[in-house]
């Protein structure tokens, strides 16, 4: 077969698999465009992610499944669980070490496929000290350079977006886990994310780093946080105060862009092919070769292929919201201001008003963390490990 022959084979080939892959995870393929499903619930959101989900389980489970047994005992059942009792602290997550094993084993379970993030990255386990138990996970990311809610709530020009994104991190991961979520420990985990133990352990890590392409030293402040709802309107970030001031503030929706729909099974076709045919866009020499990231394979291959690119666009809006973790942390970010006036919050004192307000009113009525037990998250039957 002549190379011309083999390259039509594969394009006709790629291109059927991506049109049933879309079609199989709920979207609607119609005169050259892709189409969310007419009802967006929740659930049906979940639903889109589930492939995706799947697939991301499937490549974890060779370095994963035979800890698994090992990994649930962090994970409490519901007897274990005293609210007037619980006591949160943040645990930050190192390479190669246990509690990142517990990170990557937990964010498994998540009903949308959790990233690595981007670029620099700060993880943390929150962990129950009354019985050792894992809480939640946060995870802080590199930011997207461009996203328009965000940036228009700081008022960001192009160059002030060039110079200090820097002090932005994303979280790409923050919630509680059972039977903690049964009790609004999201709230608690998003709470914590704003707390100085984040900030100064950014701190520690990033001040006097020098930036790879810009060569800038890293002044180690982490002016703002950033997040995007998993599922529509969020009720875990709207109107999360601590005292008389809100954490989160929602600043817009996302337009519905990216590339979860194609992080499957098909992905791994997707870069073969255009390793194959498409040439990656120029850059920076100290990047090295090679292509920017999935967005820009996944851009590639559909225009080598005769589809829009717009198939990124895959109509699920998000949520944004912003975390300042100052009081003129835009008036910094616009480079208004040089000095951040940082607010103050301890783990102690956030969780105090967390369990005051949400905690104990909440499992004062509702009991059903207490039915809930660790083998309910089991991912590979005990039967899967005996032959695997």
């Amino acid at each position: 077969m002549n190379r011309s022959v083999k390259l039509r084979s594969d394009v006709a080939e790629l291109r059927d698999q991506i049109i049933r892959s879309l079609r199989a995870q709920g979207f609607r393929v119609r005169n050259g465009a892709i189409l969310p499903p007419k009802e967006l619930s929740k659930e049906r959101i979940r639903e889109l992610h589930e492939t995706a989900v799947a697939h991301r389980i499937e490549r974890a489970r060779e370095g994963l499944f035979r800890l698994e047994e090992d990994l649930l005992r962090h994970i409490a059942s519901g007897h274990e669980v005293v609210p007037s009792r619980i006591s949160p602290r943040l645990v930050e997550v190192l390479p190669g070490s246990e509690e990142e094993l517990l990170f990557r084993y937990a964010s498994l379970h998540w009903s949308i496929p959790v990233s690595s993030g981007y670029g620099r990255r700060l993880r943390f386990l929150v962990v129950d000290d009354h019985n050792g138990k894992l809480i939640g996970l946060i995870g802080l990311g590199d930011p997207v350079f461009s996203l328009a809610p965000r940036d228009q709530w700081i008022g960001w020009t192009p160059s002030d977006r060039k110079k200090r994104l820097r002090n932005v991190m994303d979280a790409f991961v923050l919630g509680a886990v059972p039977p903690y979520s049964y009790l609004l420990c999201g709230k608690l985990v998003a709470m914590l994310a704003a707390s100085d133990t984040v900030r100064l352990a950014f701190k520690r890590k990033y001040a006097g780093v020098r930036s790879l392409i810009r060569r800038k030293v890293h002044d180690g402040r982490l002016a703002l946080i950033t997040t995007t709802s998993a599922l529509g309107r969020s009720s875990v970030y709207n109107r999360l105060r601590f005292r008389d001031r809100f954490l989160y503030q929602s600043v817009g929706f996302t337009k519905g862009f990216g590339e979860f729909h194609f992080s499957n099974g098909l992905y791994g076709a997707i870069t073969e092919f255009v390793e194959k045919h498409c040439e990656p866009t120029a850059k920076q020499e100290r990047w090295g070769n090679g292509f920017r990231n999935r967005r820009e394979v996944i851009r590639k291959c559909l225009r080598a292929l005769g589809l829009s690119s717009d198939w990124l666009y895959h109509g699920i809006k998000r949520e944004v919201f912003v975390v300042p973790l100052a009081r003129n942390a835009r008036e910094f970010l616009c480079g208004e201001h040089n000095r951040l006036w940082w607010y103050h919050y301890s783990e102690a004192e956030l969780f105090e008003y967390f369990r005051d307000r949400w905690l104990l009113p909440r499992s004062s009525w509702d009991q059903r963390f207490r039915s809930w037990s660790r083998e309910q998250w089991v991912i590979w039957p005990t039967k899967e490990k005996c032959h695997g």
